[in-house]
């Protein structure tokens, strides 16, 4: 099966600071990112291969200053192209000018909806009214709207008000992100950790949200992994459904795994995506189900969650090859929520600058 969707991080550098990103605490140097041509090629190669849509990302993809001549080439490869963006960096001519070369889709995250605390997240003075502006001239022009919503311990309690915010902006979709626990967010783990109490008011909160919003705006929401009892199929599956491209050009199964170590991954620099796809060793270490140990090999479930995520399991376990243990079937299932109960919040440190500063309290 070839690959659906790819995530093109087309840089790292981003105006925010965000202490949730999931980006790599090495981030890759502008000086390595992958000139257009190159990319032209990838976006090329990735349609020649069945790939439907491409999900232009960062970093801050309006960081790149050949960014509408990227989108373009994506589009005029048959790929829908998807743009997620903190909107830093797209005033109103940019973006006609980015629907003009085809971009068919507008992701934009939301931290909160107070705008202080919003831009305290960031850290980022001004950043909540500029990510407001963009959602209404992006639904203004006709074009596709999803508000990203990344829920943590300091803004869980606003979930309600983050939900018709977006319903507010015209958003067809928000998407309610708990989250996920690498890079720079592993880094701030019990500061971002939400309480048990908090997510299970959120989760009922969830119910009420999709009854009241059902036929007007699409509600994506899933329970945090710490706190779940069955892992999700991470990516749909390693080396299923997806693929990553980062700055350089390195493929990637999922967007953290190159912290697993020992894995060799190809780049698009020296071979072509349907060859890194079929051959490369990292594609190839956990596709499938023969690498699995118990409880997975056994599991009745293995094919429908894949043993959940690679890069989880070695967070928590050390061992890549581990079973998820977000499973309530893995021996360190225990071992993870008491992980999350153990958080206590506390400082940040910020994304690629300020070592820490207070995180707020709601």
């Amino acid at each position: 099966m070839n690959p659906l969707g790819m995530l093109a991080e087309l840089t790292h550098r981003c105006p925010l600071g965000c202490p949730y990103c999931s980006n790599p605490l090495a981030l890759e140097d502008r000086a390595d990112e992958m000139d257009t041509a190159t990319w032209v090629r990838v976006f090329q190669q990735a349609a020649d291969m069945g790939v439907l849509q491409v999900h232009l990302s960062g970093g801050e993809p309006a960081s790149r200053r050949d960014l509408i001549e990227l989108t373009r080439a994506a589009s005029e490869a048959g790929l829908y192209t998807n743009l997620i963006t903190s909107a830093i960096g797209i005033d109103s001519d940019r973006l006609q000018r980015l629907k003009a070369a085809g971009l068919d889709h507008v992701q934009v995250s939301i931290q909160d909806t107070d705008p202080a605390l919003s831009d305290h997240i960031a850290d980022y003075n001004g950043a909540h009214a500029r990510k407001l502006a963009l959602a209404e001239a992006v639904t203004g022009l006709g074009m596709a709207l999803t508000v990203n919503a990344v829920i943590h311990r300091a803004n869980i309690a606003n979930l309600s008000g983050m939900v018709a915010l977006a319903a507010s902006l015209g958003a067809g979709r928000v998407e309610v992100a708990h989250v996920q626990y690498y890079g720079w967010a592993l880094r701030n783990r019990d500061a971002l950790m939400p309480t048990r109490e908090q997510i299970d008011q959120a989760m009922q909160e969830m119910d009420a949200l999709q009854a009241r919003y059902a036929g007007r705006l699409v509600i994506d929401s899933v329970i945090p992994d710490y706190y779940a009892r069955r892992p999700k199929p991470c990516m749909g599956g390693w080396g299923q459904k997806s693929l990553n491209v980062t700055p350089s050009g390195v493929v990637l199964p999922c967007h953290a795994a190159a912290t697993i170590p020992g894995l060799t991954f190809w780049s698009v620099r020296e071979r072509s995506l349907a060859d890194i796809w079929a051959n490369s060793p990292a594609f190839e270490a956990f596709r499938g189900t023969a690498w699995m140990k118990e409880p997975c090999q056994s599991c009745s479930l293995q094919t429908a969650c894949f043993g959940g995520c690679r890069c989880q399991a070695l967070a928590i376990t050390g061992d890549a090859a581990a079973a998820d243990p977000s499973c309530e079937l893995s021996p360190y299932h225990g071992h993870m929520q008491e992980l999350a109960q153990q958080a206590s919040g506390g400082a940040y440190a910020y994304r690629g600058r300020k070592e820490s500063t207070a995180a707020p309290a709601r």
